[in-house]
């Protein structure tokens, strides 16, 4: 069992990379289910109903989100009427959507994807680690295939639920920062875990934004409209190998591929 993992996608440069490389790809990897961070792919961020549905075309099978989950008011209804795209698990009760998502593989099997989001500068309603434990549990109950996104800004705080969860889930993969980390490996008890995957998009930027724009808000302090780069297009995540019967992970690899 093979699962692909796309970290963070930005804008139309990301997006135009996967519509461009994914399906490709995904046979030239023989990968049985692809998971993409979504949450920067409207303009850098946020999601769009529309945009949701073209990730899916492009053969992406579930999308996770993070801190800009609702930064477009449109995508509430569409996370309460979708199977296949989760928003952080530990947001406020009465967000719209769910923080799990149990989805088909092409080999039959079927992956849960849990979403939660780290305390740091992000300031969820609970922390992450009052709500995975249950999430865990509803998804083991469906599948032993368990995939979490930890959306979070500091490395302790992704390490540490990696940790917690060994032997629990197939994967922790850390998103957010756009900064692909060395340090993909598996755990112990047969947890693949990176603390950051990456990001899709332009990387001759500040994190996906036009670096001069960055520059004038960090030096002057005045507000600044981002707008999202456009050089250095590169598709980043990591790809995953693992037991379709018990969940474990037997490897995860980065995944770093230049488009531009």
């Amino acid at each position: 069992m093979r699962i692909l993992f796309l970290a963070d996608v930005v804008g139309a440069p990301g997006r135009g990379a996967l519509e461009a490389r994914l399906p490709a790809l995904r046979a030239e990897l023989e990968i049985d289910v692809c998971v993409a961070n979504g949450e920067n792919a409207a303009d850098g961020i946020g999601i769009t109903p529309r945009l949701a549905d073209r990730l899916y075309s492009f053969g992406i099978d579930a999308i996770t989100l993070g801190n800009h989950a609702f930064r477009r008011t449109e995508i509430g209804p569409y996370l309460e009427s979708s199977e296949r795209i989760v928003r952080p698990a530990n947001l406020s009760r009465h967000s719209p959507g769910s923080g799990l998502a149990i989805v088909p593989t092409a080999n039959g099997a079927r992956l849960a994807v849990i979403n939660v989001l780290g305390s740091l500068f992000l300031h969820p309603a609970t922390s992450m680690f009052e709500v995975v434990d249950d999430l865990v549990e509803a998804a083991r109950a469906e599948t032993p295939l368990v995939l979490v996104d930890c959306h979070a800004e500091a490395t302790s705080e992704k390490a540490a639920l990696a940790r917690w969860l060994d032997g629990k889930v197939t994967a922790v993969v850390g998103t957010h920062t756009h900064v692909q980390t060395s340090d993909a490996r598996v755990l112990p008890k047969g947890t693949a875990f990176i603390t950051d995957a990456g990001m899709t998009g332009p990387h001759e930027s500040v994190i996906g934004v036009e670096v001069d724009l960055a520059l004038k808000r960090m030096r002057t302090g005045l507000p600044v409209r981002f707008e999202t780069a456009q050089g250095d297009v590169r598709i980043e995540g990591a790809v995953i190998d693992c037991d379709s019967e018990s969940g474990r992970a037997s490897s995860i690899e980065p995944l770093r591929i230049s488009i531009s």
